[in-house]
Protein backbone atom coordinates (compact mmCIF):
# COMPACT_ATOMS: atom_id res chain seq x y z
CA UNK A 1 0.00 0.00 0.00
CA UNK A 2 1.65 3.10 -1.13
CA UNK A 3 2.04 6.06 1.72
CA UNK A 4 -1.34 7.58 3.37
CA UNK A 5 -2.37 11.07 3.37
CA UNK A 6 -4.93 11.90 6.08
CA UNK A 7 -6.56 14.60 7.16
CA UNK A 8 -7.77 15.55 11.28
CA UNK A 9 -10.78 17.52 11.50
CA UNK A 10 -9.83 19.61 14.87
CA UNK A 11 -12.05 22.46 14.17
CA UNK A 12 -15.00 22.26 16.97
CA UNK A 13 -14.79 24.49 20.18
CA UNK A 14 -15.31 21.41 22.76
CA UNK A 15 -18.50 23.04 24.25
CA UNK A 16 -19.61 19.90 26.02
CA UNK A 17 -16.02 19.78 28.07
CA UNK A 18 -15.95 23.82 29.13
CA UNK A 19 -14.36 24.77 31.29
CA UNK A 20 -11.36 22.81 29.79
CA UNK A 21 -11.57 23.57 26.58
CA UNK A 22 -12.11 27.47 27.29
CA UNK A 23 -8.43 28.21 27.20
CA UNK A 24 -7.36 24.85 25.20
CA UNK A 25 -8.84 23.40 22.14
CA UNK A 26 -10.22 19.32 22.67
CA UNK A 27 -7.61 18.02 20.26
CA UNK A 28 -4.70 19.27 22.70
CA UNK A 29 -6.29 18.37 25.98
CA UNK A 30 -3.51 16.35 27.94
CA UNK A 31 -5.04 13.11 27.88
CA UNK A 32 -2.61 9.77 29.29
CA UNK A 33 0.00 12.63 29.45
CA UNK A 34 0.41 14.08 26.16
CA UNK A 35 -2.02 16.03 24.05
CA UNK A 36 -4.84 13.68 22.83
CA UNK A 37 -3.99 13.95 19.35
CA UNK A 38 -0.55 12.08 19.67
CA UNK A 39 -2.60 9.28 20.36
CA UNK A 40 -3.97 9.54 16.79
CA UNK A 41 -0.66 10.66 15.15
CA UNK A 42 0.85 8.04 16.64
CA UNK A 43 -1.60 4.98 15.73
CA UNK A 44 -2.02 6.73 12.12
CA UNK A 45 1.93 6.72 11.71
CA UNK A 46 2.13 3.13 12.81
CA UNK A 47 -0.74 2.39 9.93
CA UNK A 48 0.95 3.98 7.03
CA UNK A 49 0.22 7.51 7.37
CA UNK A 50 3.22 9.94 6.64
CA UNK A 51 1.36 12.84 5.84
CA UNK A 52 -1.59 14.42 7.78
CA UNK A 53 -3.37 17.89 7.07
CA UNK A 54 -5.40 19.59 10.24
CA UNK A 55 -8.63 21.18 9.18
CA UNK A 56 -8.60 23.52 12.28
CA UNK A 57 -10.69 26.62 12.84
CA UNK A 58 -11.22 27.28 16.96
CA UNK A 59 -8.30 28.35 18.08
CA UNK A 60 -6.40 27.66 15.59
CA UNK A 61 -2.74 29.54 16.28
CA UNK A 62 -2.81 26.87 18.91
CA UNK A 63 -2.19 23.61 17.07
CA UNK A 64 1.04 24.12 15.16
CA UNK A 65 3.28 25.56 18.09
CA UNK A 66 2.62 22.25 19.61
CA UNK A 67 3.27 19.50 16.60
CA UNK A 68 5.39 21.62 14.12
CA UNK A 69 6.21 20.17 11.06
CA UNK A 70 5.20 16.87 12.23
CA UNK A 71 8.77 15.61 12.15
CA UNK A 72 8.63 14.35 16.09
CA UNK A 73 5.48 11.78 14.77
CA UNK A 74 7.52 10.98 11.67
CA UNK A 75 4.99 12.77 10.03
CA UNK A 76 4.78 15.86 7.55
CA UNK A 77 2.10 18.09 8.88
CA UNK A 78 0.43 20.84 6.94
CA UNK A 79 -2.27 22.95 8.53
CA UNK A 80 -5.43 24.60 7.13
CA UNK A 81 -7.74 27.17 8.73
CA UNK A 82 -11.33 27.75 8.08
CA UNK A 83 -11.86 31.48 8.96
CA UNK A 84 -15.25 30.67 9.57
CA UNK A 85 -16.71 27.01 9.87
CA UNK A 86 -17.89 25.15 7.28
CA UNK A 87 -19.09 21.61 8.82
CA UNK A 88 -17.65 18.53 8.44
CA UNK A 89 -17.72 18.62 4.29
CA UNK A 90 -16.87 22.15 4.21
CA UNK A 91 -13.34 21.74 6.63
CA UNK A 92 -12.59 18.50 4.27
CA UNK A 93 -12.87 20.66 1.14
CA UNK A 94 -10.84 22.80 2.40
CA UNK A 95 -8.01 20.69 3.63
CA UNK A 96 -7.84 18.87 0.53
CA UNK A 97 -6.62 22.21 -1.02
CA UNK A 98 -2.44 20.76 0.85
CA UNK A 99 -3.23 17.18 -0.32
CA UNK A 100 -1.12 15.54 -2.91
CA UNK A 101 -2.95 13.06 -3.78
CA UNK A 102 -4.49 12.08 -7.02
CA UNK A 103 -8.14 11.60 -8.04
CA UNK A 104 -7.89 7.88 -7.80
CA UNK A 105 -5.91 7.56 -4.38
CA UNK A 106 -7.33 7.34 -0.86
CA UNK A 107 -7.58 9.72 1.73
CA UNK A 108 -7.76 9.18 5.28
CA UNK A 109 -10.10 11.51 7.08
CA UNK A 110 -10.06 11.30 11.08
CA UNK A 111 -12.15 13.12 13.88
CA UNK A 112 -10.33 14.63 16.32
CA UNK A 113 -11.94 13.54 18.95
CA UNK A 114 -11.89 9.56 18.67
CA UNK A 115 -10.20 7.09 20.42
CA UNK A 116 -10.02 3.68 18.14
CA UNK A 117 -8.40 0.85 18.01
CA UNK A 118 -9.83 -0.14 14.90
CA UNK A 119 -7.42 -1.77 12.38
CA UNK A 120 -7.37 1.36 9.50
CA UNK A 121 -4.87 -0.33 7.67
CA UNK A 122 -7.59 -3.06 6.11
CA UNK A 123 -10.26 0.28 6.24
CA UNK A 124 -8.20 1.44 3.57
CA UNK A 125 -7.57 -2.14 1.81
CA UNK A 126 -11.37 -3.28 2.06
CA UNK A 127 -11.93 0.78 0.44
CA UNK A 128 -9.65 0.00 -2.54
CA UNK A 129 -10.50 -3.68 -3.29
CA UNK A 130 -14.17 -2.57 -3.55
CA UNK A 131 -13.46 0.56 -5.29
CA UNK A 132 -16.03 2.25 -3.17
CA UNK A 133 -16.31 6.54 -2.80
CA UNK A 134 -15.97 6.52 0.63
CA UNK A 135 -15.34 3.56 3.54
CA UNK A 136 -16.94 4.06 6.69
CA UNK A 137 -15.92 2.84 10.26
CA UNK A 138 -18.58 1.76 11.82
CA UNK A 139 -19.04 0.74 15.27
CA UNK A 140 -21.65 -1.37 17.67
CA UNK A 141 -22.82 0.37 20.38
CA UNK A 142 -25.51 -0.71 23.41
CA UNK A 143 -27.36 2.64 22.97
CA UNK A 144 -27.48 3.75 19.18
CA UNK A 145 -30.45 6.31 20.49
CA UNK A 146 -28.09 8.83 21.26
CA UNK A 147 -26.15 8.97 17.55
CA UNK A 148 -27.36 8.51 13.82
CA UNK A 149 -27.57 4.94 12.93
CA UNK A 150 -25.88 3.68 9.29
CA UNK A 151 -27.84 0.11 8.38
CA UNK A 152 -26.07 -1.62 5.61
CA UNK A 153 -26.80 -4.42 3.07
CA UNK A 154 -25.41 -8.12 3.27
CA UNK A 155 -22.48 -7.02 1.67
CA UNK A 156 -21.37 -4.23 3.29
CA UNK A 157 -23.05 -1.55 1.21
CA UNK A 158 -24.11 1.35 3.38
CA UNK A 159 -28.18 2.13 2.16
CA UNK A 160 -29.10 4.93 4.43
CA UNK A 161 -28.05 7.67 7.19
CA UNK A 162 -30.60 7.81 10.11
CA UNK A 163 -30.41 11.04 12.49
CA UNK A 164 -30.89 10.25 16.23
CA UNK A 165 -34.28 8.37 16.79
CA UNK A 166 -36.17 6.18 19.50
CA UNK A 167 -36.36 3.56 17.60
CA UNK A 168 -32.76 2.23 15.65
CA UNK A 169 -32.77 0.13 12.98
CA UNK A 170 -29.42 -1.15 13.55
CA UNK A 171 -26.79 -0.67 16.50
CA UNK A 172 -24.08 0.31 14.15
CA UNK A 173 -23.07 3.90 14.08
CA UNK A 174 -20.98 6.23 12.13
CA UNK A 175 -17.56 5.96 14.03
CA UNK A 176 -16.23 8.70 12.34
CA UNK A 177 -13.44 7.64 10.69
CA UNK A 178 -13.67 7.79 6.67
CA UNK A 179 -11.74 6.76 3.90
CA UNK A 180 -12.46 8.65 0.37
CA UNK A 181 -11.46 8.76 -3.20
CA UNK A 182 -9.76 11.49 -3.70
CA UNK A 183 -12.17 12.36 -6.76
CA UNK A 184 -15.02 12.55 -4.15
CA UNK A 185 -13.98 15.12 -1.67
CA UNK A 186 -12.84 17.27 -4.60
CA UNK A 187 -16.80 17.48 -5.59
CA UNK A 188 -18.12 18.97 -2.39
CA UNK A 189 -18.38 23.20 -3.28
CA UNK A 190 -16.04 24.51 -1.72
CA UNK A 191 -16.34 27.75 0.64
CA UNK A 192 -19.86 26.39 1.67
CA UNK A 193 -21.15 24.98 5.17
CA UNK A 194 -21.63 21.78 4.01
CA UNK A 195 -22.33 18.30 6.19
CA UNK A 196 -21.23 14.76 5.32
CA UNK A 197 -23.18 12.83 7.29
CA UNK A 198 -26.40 15.42 6.26
CA UNK A 199 -25.56 15.70 2.33
CA UNK A 200 -22.75 14.33 0.89
CA UNK A 201 -22.86 10.93 2.12
CA UNK A 202 -26.69 10.72 1.47
CA UNK A 203 -26.29 12.16 -1.62
CA UNK A 204 -23.41 9.58 -2.92
CA UNK A 205 -26.28 6.83 -1.90
CA UNK A 206 -28.84 7.93 -3.90
CA UNK A 207 -26.43 8.87 -6.74
CA UNK A 208 -25.58 5.14 -6.73
CA UNK A 209 -22.26 5.62 -5.66
CA UNK A 210 -20.61 2.90 -3.49
CA UNK A 211 -20.78 4.12 0.00
CA UNK A 212 -19.32 0.91 2.61
CA UNK A 213 -19.58 0.02 5.99
CA UNK A 214 -16.09 -1.02 7.55
CA UNK A 215 -17.64 -2.48 11.27
CA UNK A 216 -15.99 -4.05 13.69
CA UNK A 217 -15.85 -4.13 17.60
CA UNK A 218 -12.61 -3.35 18.82
CA UNK A 219 -12.19 -0.14 21.24
CA UNK A 220 -14.02 2.74 20.29
CA UNK A 221 -14.78 5.83 22.80
CA UNK A 222 -16.16 9.54 21.47
CA UNK A 223 -13.81 11.83 24.05
CA UNK A 224 -16.40 14.73 24.07
CA UNK A 225 -17.73 14.71 27.26
CA UNK A 226 -16.19 14.96 30.74
CA UNK A 227 -16.87 11.44 31.74
CA UNK A 228 -15.74 9.90 28.59
CA UNK A 229 -13.02 12.59 28.69
CA UNK A 230 -11.72 10.79 31.84
CA UNK A 231 -12.65 7.30 30.55
CA UNK A 232 -9.97 7.51 27.44
CA UNK A 233 -6.98 8.88 29.64
CA UNK A 234 -8.01 6.23 32.14
CA UNK A 235 -8.05 2.95 29.54
CA UNK A 236 -4.89 4.62 27.99
CA UNK A 237 -3.11 4.70 30.90
CA UNK A 238 -4.71 0.76 32.13
CA UNK A 239 -3.65 -0.24 28.40
CA UNK A 240 -7.03 -1.09 27.46
CA UNK A 241 -6.45 0.64 24.42
CA UNK A 242 -2.52 0.61 23.14
CA UNK A 243 -0.98 3.62 22.11
CA UNK A 244 2.60 4.44 20.75
CA UNK A 245 2.25 7.73 22.15
CA UNK A 246 1.68 6.80 25.88
CA UNK A 247 4.72 8.50 27.77
CA UNK A 248 5.44 5.44 30.10
CA UNK A 249 4.29 2.11 30.70
CA UNK A 250 1.10 1.29 31.85
CA UNK A 251 -0.25 0.68 35.01
CA UNK A 252 -2.49 1.79 37.84
CA UNK A 253 -1.44 5.52 37.50
CA UNK A 254 0.91 7.59 35.06
CA UNK A 255 3.11 10.05 36.64
CA UNK A 256 4.53 12.46 34.81
CA UNK A 257 8.04 14.18 35.12
CA UNK A 258 8.81 16.18 38.44
CA UNK A 259 5.38 15.12 40.11
CA UNK A 260 5.50 13.94 43.72
CA UNK A 261 3.18 11.29 45.04
CA UNK A 262 3.25 10.88 48.66
CA UNK A 263 3.88 6.92 49.51
CA UNK A 264 1.25 7.24 52.11
CA UNK A 265 -1.04 8.64 49.19
CA UNK A 266 -3.47 6.25 47.23
CA UNK A 267 -3.29 7.07 43.51
CA UNK A 268 -5.24 3.77 41.09
CA UNK A 269 -7.74 3.28 38.38
CA UNK A 270 -5.55 4.70 35.23
CA UNK A 271 -4.91 8.53 37.05
CA UNK A 272 -2.79 10.53 35.34
CA UNK A 273 -0.31 12.82 37.62
CA UNK A 274 0.96 15.76 35.68
CA UNK A 275 4.38 17.16 35.40
CA UNK A 276 5.05 18.88 38.97
CA UNK A 277 1.75 17.71 40.26
CA UNK A 278 1.78 16.89 44.43
CA UNK A 279 -0.06 14.35 45.74
CA UNK A 280 0.19 14.40 49.50
CA UNK A 281 0.31 11.84 52.43
CA UNK A 282 -3.55 10.83 53.32
CA UNK A 283 -4.78 12.07 49.61
CA UNK A 284 -6.63 9.39 47.33
CA UNK A 285 -6.97 9.81 43.66
CA UNK A 286 -8.73 7.70 41.77
CA UNK A 287 -9.22 6.99 38.13
CA UNK A 288 -8.90 11.04 37.41
CA UNK A 289 -6.88 12.95 34.99
CA UNK A 290 -4.68 15.57 37.15
CA UNK A 291 -3.45 18.31 34.60
CA UNK A 292 0.69 19.54 35.47
CA UNK A 293 1.37 21.85 38.62
CA UNK A 294 -1.94 20.92 40.42
CA UNK A 295 -2.28 19.90 44.42
CA UNK A 296 -4.03 17.33 46.32
CA UNK A 297 -3.87 18.27 50.09
CA UNK A 298 -3.70 15.52 52.74
CA UNK A 299 -7.24 13.69 53.14
CA UNK A 300 -8.51 14.81 49.68
CA UNK A 301 -10.31 12.37 47.65
CA UNK A 302 -10.76 13.06 44.09
CA UNK A 303 -12.43 10.51 41.87
CA UNK A 304 -13.29 10.07 38.38
CA UNK A 305 -12.65 13.84 37.66
CA UNK A 306 -10.33 16.01 35.66
CA UNK A 307 -8.61 18.80 37.19
CA UNK A 308 -7.26 21.89 35.33
CA UNK A 309 -3.34 22.78 35.11
CA UNK A 310 -2.90 24.71 37.99
CA UNK A 311 -5.82 23.40 40.63
CA UNK A 312 -5.67 22.98 44.01
CA UNK A 313 -7.92 20.44 45.79
CA UNK A 314 -7.78 21.06 49.65
CA UNK A 315 -7.69 19.02 52.75
CA UNK A 316 -10.70 16.74 53.76
CA UNK A 317 -12.38 18.12 50.64
CA UNK A 318 -14.59 15.02 47.90
CA UNK A 319 -14.35 15.30 43.92
CA UNK A 320 -16.05 13.19 42.23
CA UNK A 321 -17.19 13.23 38.95
CA UNK A 322 -16.84 16.81 38.14
CA UNK A 323 -14.35 18.94 36.46
CA UNK A 324 -12.06 22.18 38.07
CA UNK A 325 -10.94 24.80 35.70
CA UNK A 326 -7.33 25.97 35.99
CA UNK A 327 -5.91 27.57 38.81
CA UNK A 328 -9.24 26.67 40.62
CA UNK A 329 -8.82 26.46 43.98
CA UNK A 330 -11.46 24.02 45.89
CA UNK A 331 -11.64 24.99 50.11
CA UNK A 332 -10.84 22.62 53.13
CA UNK A 333 -14.06 20.42 53.26
CA UNK A 334 -16.21 21.07 50.05
CA UNK A 335 -18.05 18.13 48.48
CA UNK A 336 -18.47 18.23 44.37
CA UNK A 337 -20.29 15.93 42.50
CA UNK A 338 -22.81 14.65 39.97
CA UNK A 339 -20.58 16.50 37.20
CA UNK A 340 -20.23 19.74 38.87
CA UNK A 341 -17.67 22.46 36.78
CA UNK A 342 -15.68 24.68 38.42
CA UNK A 343 -14.34 27.85 36.43
CA UNK A 344 -11.15 28.76 35.82
CA UNK A 345 -9.60 30.59 38.69
CA UNK A 346 -12.64 30.37 41.31
CA UNK A 347 -11.61 30.28 44.58
CA UNK A 348 -14.16 27.91 46.60
CA UNK A 349 -14.28 29.05 50.38
CA UNK A 350 -14.12 26.60 53.27
CA UNK A 351 -17.31 24.05 53.04
CA UNK A 352 -18.95 26.58 50.35
CA UNK A 353 -20.72 23.09 48.71
CA UNK A 354 -22.16 20.03 50.58
CA UNK A 355 -24.25 17.18 48.85
CA UNK A 356 -24.03 15.90 52.77
CA UNK A 357 -25.48 16.96 55.82
CA UNK A 358 -22.53 17.72 58.27
CA UNK A 359 -21.99 14.89 60.78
Amino acid sequence: MPDLEAILLVGGQGTRLRPLTLGTPKPLLPTAGVPFLAHQLARARSFGVRRIVFATSYKAAMFEPEFGDGSAFGLSIEYMTEETPLGTGGAIRNAAEALSAGPGDPVLVLNGDILSGHDIGEQVRVHLDRDAAVTLHLTEVEDPTRFGCVPTDEDGRVTAFLEKTPNPVTNRINAGCYVFTRSVIDQIPRDEVVSVERETFPGLIESGRLVLGYADRTYWLDVGTPAAFVEGSRDLVLGRLASPALPGPTGEYLALPGSVVSPEAKVQGGTTVGARTVVEAGATVIGSVLSDDCVIESGAHVTDSVLGRGARVCADTVVRDAVIGDGAVVGPGNELQAGVRIWPGVELPERAVRYSSDV
